[in-house]
């Protein structure tokens, strides 16, 4: 892929966190200026050690619930890459209040100190929970169901006031619609942990991974380097019928819990036999849960010239390796 997106200053907000972190990396590969805003709440200082030493970063630790502190990260900025939420379907419902501040509030503030300190785009993390009760198989970006939790209903309204920062003051926005992103930096540990680090860390430590409900349930599993990939199509375009749009964010393939439980004893196991044998439990089917999730990528193909590059069982083998280096 090829990108002209070098020498740029460039705002990842989360840029601490898993996707965020990862992104920060690739753009200092780049040649560009980064600034990272994160309140450390989900991300790791580990995540971004390796950049403090280099001149070209710049980390701001504080809330994007301040409206001063986002005007603050965005001094100066070309891009922004907004990736700082709280994710968490379960986490949504426990606390609905404090993901509407953060995914909310928090979102309308960067979009206010973008807009008036006149960011030349604004491209932001949205979801595949935006989908909601939408039976339609695979998902087409036009064709949305009603949220399912209140996390869904968080992202959702991030892409409609994109679109009416679009309409209203001009702003450049692009949604990326996420499918359950993995990969390096993504935290096995905690309430919230994503599935497969979760499951990887039991397994290596031979403990007996729990899936919710049937194991029936799919996901359309992507690895960390498409997600980088489209971050920076979207960047880059220079299309204008790319720009102000939402796009599916995976490789658009549907696997089970049960394959991936299935295909992590298999990978794992060449490190450790005993992993084969590894009893795989279920518990109750868990609130707000999507049944299938299946992304249609053709228009972000057609717009933006996405390639993704790695299947999820390609994505799984790398993620796998680094896991077992991190975890042993």
């Amino acid at each position: 892929m090829k990108t002209n997106m070098t020498e740029k200053t460039i705002l990842v907000t989360g840029g601490a966190g898993f996707i965020g972190s990862n992104l920060c990396e690739k753009l200092l590969e780049l040649n560009n200026r980064v600034v990272c805003l994160d309140n450390f709440s989900i991300g790791k200082r580990s995540n971004i050690a390796p950049f403090l030493s280099n001149e070209q970063f710049t980390l701001i630790e504080g809330d994007i619930r301040s409206l001063e502190t986002c005007q603050k990260a965005v001094r100066g900025v070309d891009y922004v890459l907004h990736e700082a939420a709280l994710g968490s379907v379960p986490r949504s419902i426990k606390d609905p209040i404090t993901t509407n501040e953060v995914n909310i509030s928090g979102f309308l503030n960067m979009l206010v100190a973008a807009c008036d300190e006149g960011v030349k785009r604004f491209i932001y993390a949205a979801s595949s929970s935006t989908y909601g009760d939408s039976t339609t198989l695979p998902k087409v970006e036009d064709k949305i169901g009603k949220p399912l939790s209140p996390y869904a209903i968080t992202k959702y309204v991030n892409e409609l006031y994109a679109d009416i920062f679009s309409r209203t003051y001009g702003m450049e926005t692009i949604g990326l619609r996420y499918f359950n992103v993995f990969g390096r930096r993504q935290d096995p540990d905690g309430a919230y942990a994503a599935v497969i680090p979760l499951f990887i860390k039991q397994l290596i430590n031979h403990e007996s991974p729990v899936i919710n409900g049937d194991g029936e349930y799919s996901r359309d599993f992507t690895y960390i380097d498409n997600v980088i990939q489209m971050n920076l199509l979207a960047l880059a375009t220079d299309n204008p019928e790319a720009i102000n749009q939402v796009y599916n964010t995976a490789y658009g393939e549907r696997t089970t819990l049960n394959q991936l439980t299935a295909y992590l004893k298999e990978f794992l196991s060449e490190y450790d036999p005993a992993i084969k044998n590894i009893e795989i439990k279920h518990g109750p089917f868990r609130s707000g849960d999507i049944p299938h999730s299946l992304a249609n990528v053709d228009k972000a193909k057609c717009l933006l010239g996405y390639e993704p590059k790695y299947s999820m069982k390609g994505g799984l083998r790398e993620a796998i390796r680094g896991y077992w280096e991190e975890l042993k």
